[in-house]
């Protein structure tokens, strides 16, 4: 059975459902609570501060990514050994693949693991208006599972006026509040928040966030909601017990490469990998007997120039996957393997080179930004022709060649592209893929690393 549960929810983005979540985990945690966190939708650096709090990864819950069955055993393996799970919401709380419905909405995973649901509303400048904005949110479908309230950047005085009469008004508990704090806030960029490895003084913000949710916060009247959540059973207990001969994958892990899925990442460790972490910023060289590697996502445009600088590692991870060293790269690690990416500064700096004559270069508007599902159109390294992988992509920056080893398509029907490279045993590109969308995608590039230890062994 599932533990208890609490959602974040807000009427829209940019109302700090991540302070919230941030300062409720930490009041949480400083109470001496099991404590699990997960994210709605896609997300990457949201779930990096809830680990940050925490100190054990989060894990996102993707209506897109997963059918209801697998997100609610997903959700059942994650919170089982909790006292509580606080999962926060993404965008607004009915936002969802499109305009017209809120398939994979914060909403939907709501409904999907049966959660309370607690919105945060930036109440600044807003009185009675207040109530009406709660009242419609209730309003809009009968099974919202709303239950409470908290306002973000009012003071004390005004949330004391206003909690009577949203109790009495609109029918839902209020929990608390959250004044401005400027000294708490988390700095962004063109992706969204700046990554928690980027702010030196976190640690610091986040125990005066506990702080402020312990004097501001109606803590007690949070875990009373969290507890109303009812069983939701674990349809299968999974298998995460390694499966087959061990291999040993590095996966590049500092500033400009740290976007992964922790469930992609699990899925690896059951499949029988070692994940070895290496920095491309400091590191020389890459992790001894290796047998496959991984770039993921991140920030290499903000860190271009000591990228380039570190010509050792560029070269090395050049001839080995040129020499047949498995590997996939999605977004930033894409653009790391490009012969140039222009910077956050405009200048182009060498990269690694293995996507000869090709360059990455900034553009002025999100590219092709949204989910995805990806198909094979002929038979692939890791998906045969008409085999089917899910995805999601988010960049300001392009490729001058994306490929066309796939094609992308949106769930709306209304556009597709081809993208993917496959060089040597390299498959790289703009998606972000979800694993578990299609375990057989993980299994062959396994495979594949097997394959190449025991050649490298003879």
């Amino acid at each position: 059975m599932s533990a208890s549960r609490i959602l974040i929810g807000a009427c829209a983005s940019g109302s700090g459902k991540t302070t919230v979540t941030c300062a409720l985990l930490m009041a949480l945690k400083q109470q001496a609570l099991r404590v699990h966190a997960c994210k709605c939708g896609p997300d990457y650096i949201d779930p990096m501060f809830h680990e940050r709090v925490l100190g054990i990864p989060s894990r996102n819950l993707d209506p897109f990514f997963a059918d209801k069955d697998l997100l609610q055993e997903l959700f059942c393996r994650q919170s089982k050994d909790c006292d509580v799970t606080v999962i926060e919401g993404v965008m607004g709380y009915y936002d969802g693949l499109s305009f017209a419905e809120p398939r994979a909405s914060t909403y939907d995973v709501a409904k999907t693991i049966k959660a309370p649901v607690i919105l945060v509303v930036n109440a600044k400048g807003m009185a009675l208006t207040l109530i009406a904005l709660l009242k419609g949110m209730l309003s809009f479908r009968s099974d919202h599972q709303i239950c409470g309230v908290i306002l973000n950047h009012v003071s004390k005085m005004t949330y004391q006026s206003l909690a009577p009469i949203i109790e009495r008004e609109v029918g839902i508990k209020a929990l608390g509040y959250l004044p401005e704090c400027p000294e708490v806030a988390f700095g962004s960029r063109h992706l969204g928040l700046l990554t928690p490895q980027e702010l030196r003084d976190l640690q610091e913000r986040l125990e005066k966030l506990g702080n402020l949710a312990r004097e501001c916060l109606d803590i007690d009247g949070i875990l009373a909601l969290a507890n109303q959540a009812p069983p939701l059973a674990s349809l299968q207990e999974g298998d995460l017990a390694p499966k087959g001969t061990p291999v040993r994958l590095a996966i590049a892990r500092d500033e400009a490469f740290c976007f992964y899925y922790e469930d992609n990442l699990d899925l690896l460790r059951s499949l029988g990998c070692e994940l070895i972490p290496f920095r491309p910023l400091q590191d020389a060289a890459l992790p001894e007997k290796i047998d496959g590697l991984l770039l993921g996502g991140g920030y290499p445009e903000c860190y271009g120039e000591q990228l380039e600088q570190n010509v050792s590692l560029r070269e090395e991870i050049r001839e080995r996957l040129r020499g047949g060293l498995p590997c996939l790269a999605e977004c930033g690690g894409f653009m790391y393997l490009h012969e140039q990416m222009e910077d956050t500064q405009g200048i182009m700096r060498d990269m690694v080179g293995l996507l000869s004559q090709n360059s990455c270069v900034r553009k002025d508007h999100l590219v092709r930004f949204g989910y995805v599902t990806l198909s094979a159109q002929e038979d692939t390294p890791l998906l045969n022709a008409g085999e089917e992988i899910r995805a999601h992509e988010f960049h300001y920056w392009d490729s001058t060649d994306n490929g066309n080893l796939m094609r992308a398509d949106k769930p709306s029907g209304t556009r597709s592209w081809p993208c993917m490279h496959s060089v040597d045993q390299t498959i790289c590109g703009y998606p972000h893929v979800y694993f578990l969308s299609n375990p057989a995608f993980a299994e062959r590039f396994v495979a594949l690393c097997r394959a190449y230890r025991e050649k490298e062994k003879s």
